[in-house]
């Protein structure tokens, strides 16, 4: 494998949706890491669709993927949301997007100018880097994936993908 990626999911959204739609990440794999949950309160843009009191928590699955899938998961993630739309409204935000060793990507069907475009509406970027033994934020990295909580899921993250990639790599030898 080329680029092997840890799949993991951002999901925001009230409490109860993000437990409740956890099976529904599962399908994807089962889920390996939980962070612990936090006020998701950094914007106001997903309010006037989920509410107020939102909150963000990221899913590992055991799952390794190429890089240049995560245009497909994005595109099932999507589906996901729009099947528990309520009143036209998402309910939850799930944001799907890979753990390398070198860096953090997230695709997204948002443009610009330090995204890079993957077809079919998806774009992807790296938000964090690995520097100096750390994943490390860049100018446009969100708010939330600069938080300690973030940055100490994904380098813990990073050091279970390293074990799998090993152990993956003496099976097939």
């Amino acid at each position: 494998m080329k680029s092997p990626a840890k799949l993991f999911f951002g999901l925001i959204g009230k409490r109860e949706n993000i437990e409740a739609l956890r099976g529904e990440i599962e399908k994807f794999g089962s889920i390996d890491a939980k962070s612990e949950i936090i006020p998701f309160n950094f914007t106001d843009y997903y309010e006037k669709e989920m509410g107020k009191h939102l909150k963000r928590q990221w899913v590992s699955t055991e799952i390794i993927i190429e890089e240049n899938s995560l245009k497909d998961v994005k595109k099932r993630s999507i589906e996901i949301e729009d099947r528990y739309r309520d009143s036209d409204k998402r309910i939850i935000n799930i944001d799907p997007g890979g753990i390398l060793l070198s860096r953090v990507v997230l695709p997204t069907t948002k443009n610009y100018a330090h995204r890079i475009y993957l077809g079919d509406n998806i774009f992807i970027e790296v938000t964090l880097v690995y520097k100096d033994k750390l994943f490390q934020p860049l100018p446009w990295t969100y708010p939330d994936y600069k938080t300690e909580t973030a940055l100490r899921f994904f380098n813990k993250m990073r050091e279970k993908l390293k074990s799998q990639v090993i152990v993956e790599n003496s099976e097939k030898n």
